[in-house]
């Protein structure tokens, strides 16, 4: 397999509006960002992945473009900007950014143009459609609720919308449009960014005719079978890897929902020129139910960690993918996957073993580093997120619990991974002297960054050695994965090696004490306990595991 930086990397997501408020309007922006440089460089990463920092309305929290080549107002300017790249530059840290290019908002420039005529030499950059029978073109329905057409009066007719309605989808069939696109990203690349991580990418190619669906079996989403893995999709990204990214020496990370490895390694197998590396999300769906995300149900750990193990099958020596957990769309992962109370600093701190010792690029997602929590608001009305206002609303429309419903937003919403980044206890967690743009968690007295530089024993320390092991260690990045005890519904256990580099990585899942035996087909003659988030006591082979310990040996 090839060596690459990207593979070697561990990179930070910053959610700017969250992260740091630098001038007191309670959002946070890019100088805020510069200001915490050097907090990133301690704790050892190599990328920062910004979300959207372009211009925008904010119907989707920058997920909604208005101009690629400006920075949204409430974030700063470009040279702002232009001084955040070259600060992360100096101190040794790449720059990746978010590229959404599935649609843009409903305020681009290019989609006031195409609903001001039929005959706008713009109207084909999006995907317009006469009404049927005084309905919606077909049935789609939009991933964020209701149809995912929205009718337009100017020229009597509708425009697809998959996300909300302003955020009209572009047509990629059109080649001037793919043009515009590519010269877009080069003009990025140019200025010297180390990347992009690809938004929803793999909706860009939506079936000939857009059929209306005959969901046989009742989908959430009628219509996805027709623009998932579309038919030109590998054509557009293959023909972007030529105009564009071949060009430079980068990080491509595509948003690849509704993939199986197989289909995923498409994407990233190294021979076929598209992208580096794929955010799946079969991890994400582990505890979903018939309902969707909002149909929280009990999941097993034989489940979770097949879907791992597949994965790295599926793409082995062939493609890379991206490991998370969390991150600006999930709750959060010690609330989700760990345990958020007695044993929070315990299970953060076993979960980010596996993150950072599996095959793959670790993704750290802002506080995820001090083992940052969902949250609980008792109302409604202290939600921002889209989604869940839409859910919500559409819910108690139809009759739905209230209360029951906030018991789903508390578990999924995607404001849980939102509120503001908790620097200190001070007022607002130090995020803002201001009114913040969403509460803040009230546990921020305890967790904080202040406090966790302040105790050797904290998550953000455990989460630096962890870094600093990687780098140590090549059979962590490019070692072969062997499962121990696949069928154990506690235990998740596994070796990494690379010619005479050879680790065992234990770690429990959960509360409960258990017997860790190792067989004999694991190999050694001597070991070395490299990293533990207990002190520990007793032999390798025969063993009484801790709630959710996390061991990793190195084995000789």
């Amino acid at each position: 397999m090839n060596r690459k930086w990207w593979k070697e990397a561990v990179v930070y997501q910053i959610y700017p509006r969250s992260f740091y408020d630098s001038n007191g309007d309670g959002i946070g922006d890019l100088r805020g960002i510069i200001q915490k440089l050097d907090y990133l460089k301690e704790l050892g990463v190599d990328a920062i992945w910004l979300n959207p920092v372009y211009k925008s309305p904010n119907a989707d929290n920058g997920y909604d473009v208005s101009d690629y080549y400006d920075i949204m107002d409430e974030f700063g300017t470009m040279a702002d900007f232009d001084e955040l790249l070259q600060e992360a530059h100096r101190r040794g840290m790449k720059l990746i950014m978010d590229l959404v290019v599935n649609h843009t908002s409903d305020e681009h420039k290019w989609f006031i143009e195409s609903r001001s005529s039929k005959h706008s030499p713009y109207r084909d950059y999006y995907i317009w459609r006469e009404g049927q029978n005084g309905r919606e073109p077909n049935n789609w329905v939009s991933i964020f609720g209701g149809p995912a057409w929205e009718y337009d009066e100017r020229t009597g007719e509708y425009y697809l919308h998959l996300f909300a309605v302003k955020q009209p989808d572009l047509n990629w069939e059109n080649p001037r449009l793919r043009k515009e696109i590519y010269e877009m990203i080069n003009w990025w690349l140019k200025k010297g960014i180390d990347g992009f991580r690809l938004d929803a990418i793999n909706l860009i190619s939506k079936v000939e005719g857009l059929p209306d669906d005959p969901n046989p079996q009742g989908e959430r989403f009628p219509g996805s079978r027709f623009y998932l893995n579309g038919p030109k999709v590998h054509d557009y990204l293959h023909e972007m890897y030529r105009e564009a990214f071949s060009k430079y020496d980068i990080m491509t990370v595509g948003e690849i929902p509704g993939v199986t490895p197989e289909i995923g390694r498409l994407y990233v197998d190294e021979d076929r020129e598209e992208l580096n590396m794929i955010i799946h999300f079969e991890l994400m769906d582990l505890d979903c139910g018939s309902g969707g995300k909002w149909d929280v149900v009990p999941w097993k750990l034989t489940d979770f960690k097949k879907i791992m193990y597949n994965w790295y099958k599926g793409l082995k020596y062939k493609g890379w993918v991206a490991l998370y957990l969390n991150n600006h769309d999930q709750p959060r992962m010690v609330s989700r996957f760990g345990n958020d109370g007695r044993y929070r600093v315990q299970s953060a701190k076993m979960l980010a073993t596996l993150l950072h010792t599996w095959q793959g690029t670790p993704f750290i997602y802002q506080g995820e580093e001090i083992g940052m929590t969902n949250v609980a608001f008792d109302s409604i009305e202290d939600y921002r997120d889209i989604e869940t206002l839409n859910w919500y609303n559409e819910k108690v429309k139809g009759g739905y619990d209230p209360e029951r419903l906030m018991k789903a937003i508390h578990a999924r919403s995607r404001d849980n991974a939102r509120t503001p980044m908790q620097w200190n206890s001070g007022p607002n967690a130090g995020f803002t002297t201001g009114i913040p743009w969403i509460k803040v968690n009230p546990n921020y007295r305890e967790i904080n960054v202040e406090n966790a530089l302040k105790d050797p024993d904290s998550v953000f320390y455990y989460y630096k050695k962890l870094i600093e092991l990687r780098k140590k260690h090549p059979a962590i990045v490019y070692g072969d994965v062997n499962m121990i005890l696949e069928d154990d519904e506690n235990i998740f256990a596994y070796t990494r090696t690379l010619d005479d580099d050879k680790l065992l990585v234990v770690l429990n899942f959960f509360e409960n004490e258990v017997e860790f035996v190792l067989s004999d087909e694991v190999e050694f003659r001597d070991y070395k306990l490299l990293l533990s988030n207990y002190p520990v006591e007793g032999d390798l082979k025969r063993t009484i595991l801790k709630p959710y310990e996390a061991r990793v040996y190195k084995l000789f």
